[in-house]
């Protein structure tokens, strides 16, 4: 009543009206102030919190909590996630902010592309993509499409080039995406047979060690998909592709619309061939190796152990070739192996990997000039010795990378026998030097040589293989 006196004596009684039509609109006027400026302002802070929020933690439900620098905040974005801000948030930077903001692909790695990617996809094989049903958080990550080759072998363009591409593609909002023909319920690896397939040392370096990488976490739970797929390559790596995944492969390139709740596409390898690094992948070449054993069913874990006066022979098996530096005089070879207490067997690694590697875990000791056969060593017992031949014509570095070295690491005895250039049929060759470029080296020496071996100096590295063997 006394607010009412006094507006009537301050007042006329038509412009009292008037200035109560006027406070019930500034009323009105309020809260659509508040929806039309401040709430933009609020979603431009949940669009772009990428930028913004300095750290995610994981809560109790299934949602994450984004702690940032405004007070009393939490705005639900677009991804379902709740933008916490306040004074008690922690200014330290994560590297990973949700796993919607996680780049999808790692083109960091200096021999391998691949992306993971954690959440729903659709494969279209006819169409070479991998389909992720994303939002606008993947923009602020960079995870534009991306086209990747599945094959462990980047730097080398010329198996790259041999090998399909896929496109790795995230599709926002209402984009039109293929349906599903089939669903599964297990995660997904996808990679390539292309590349060097066909021959024996880059496929187990490029795709069955990196395959073991990407795969051994799931404990079979996982399906392949190949890419560039040779029928016969399938066959002779059936058993391992069993002892990965408990599900039959697809041919992915001839395959309609698959979806799976989470994918890799490309496989993870360590920078050196036939190696693995357990600090960062979980596992190592001795895991890998103890995989083989049980996925082939091989017996012996160790090499034998030799007493002095003990009769037992240890085995000797050379790895002879057919075609491109070959031993010319095998049964001379093979003769002074005996007379030191050796039994010998000659074999030719052929694509029966369960027979070759039955074989090879049977010796003791192997000999072999450097190729791709050498690969078995693989299958050999722990510390046993292996014999690398160095032919003529620079073969050091490649030798000690791609065999010396990873052999060390699968806990074999190491040993390297370089011949002469006597003990080559280049030896009379005036074309051998200068030799320039990889095709030059692979053309003269690769595939031009062969090796008449002088027993005689090779015979104390037979006699240091035996004592190693002894204790």
């Amino acid at each position: 009543m006394k607010h009412d006196s006094i507006l009537a004596r301050s007042f006329a009684h038509h412009q009292q009206k008037r200035l109560r039509y006027g406070a019930f609109a500034c009323c009105l006027l309020i809260p659509l102030y508040f929806c039309t400026v401040l709430r933009p302002r609020n979603l431009q802070l949940s669009v772009g919190v990428g930028l913004e929020m300095l750290q995610v933690e994981q809560t109790n439900s299934s949602q994450q909590v984004i702690k940032g620098k405004h007070p009393d905040q939490k705005i639900r974005t677009p991804t379902g996630l709740i933008a916490e801000n306040g004074p008690q948030a922690e200014t330290k930077i994560s590297e990973v902010v949700t796993k919607n903001l996680e780049p999808i692909c790692n083109v960091l790695e200096p021999r391998t592309n691949f992306c993971e990617i954690n959440r729903d996809v659709r494969v279209d094989g006819k169409s070479s993509t991998v389909f992720i049903v994303s939002s606008q958080m993947d923009v602020l990550a960079g995870n534009s499409p991306w086209t990747v080759r599945p094959y462990a072998r980047k730097e080398d363009k010329k198996p790259i080039n041999h090998t399909r591409a896929w496109s790795v593609k995230p599709v926002i909002g209402d984009q039109e995406i293929p349906r599903c023909s089939r669903n599964h319920s297990v995660p997904a690896i996808l990679f390539s047979n292309g590349g060097y397939t066909g021959n024996h040392f880059h496929e187990f370096t490029d795709i069955v060690v990196p395959l073991y990488i990407t795969s051994r976490k799931y404990d079979g739970e996982v399906q392949f998909l190949i890419s560039d797929l040779r029928t016969w390559w399938v066959a002779k790596f059936q058993a391992i592709l069993k002892g990965l995944s408990n599900y039959e492969f697809l041919d992915i390139d001839k395959e309609a619309v698959h979806c799976f709740p989470s994918i890799t596409v490309g496989l993870k390898r360590h920078p050196n061939d036939l190696t693995i690094d357990p600090s960062k992948h979980s596992y190592s070449m001795k895991d890998f190796r103890e995989f083989l054993r049980n996925t082939y069913s091989l017996k012996r874990a160790n090499a034998i152990r030799i007493r002095d006066g003990q009769r037992k022979k240890p085995r000797l098996l050379i790895i002879s070739r057919r075609r491109t530096r070959c031993f010319t005089n095998l049964r001379q070879i093979t003769k002074m192996a005996r007379t030191l207490g050796y039994k010998v067997t000659v074999e030719e690694a052929d694509r029966n990997m369960s027979r070759i590697a039955q074989v090879v875990n049977s010796c003791d000791v192997l000999m072999g000039v450097h190729g791709a056969g050498l690969t078995n060593i693989l299958f050999l017992p722990e510390n046993s010795i292996f014999i690398q031949i160095l032919p003529i014509g620079g073969f050091e570095w490649i030798a000690t990378n791609y065999f010396g070295v990873p052999s060390k690491g699968m806990n074999l005895n190491y040993l390297e026998y370089k011949i002469s250039k006597e003990e080559s049929t280049l030896k009379n060759d005036p074309h051998t030097t200068p030799i320039r470029g990889w095709e030059g080296f692979k053309s003269t020496f690769l595939n031009a040589q062969n090796i008449k071996l002088n027993v005689n100096r090779f015979r104390p590295t037979l006699l240091k293989a035996l004592e190693l063997l002894h204790y």
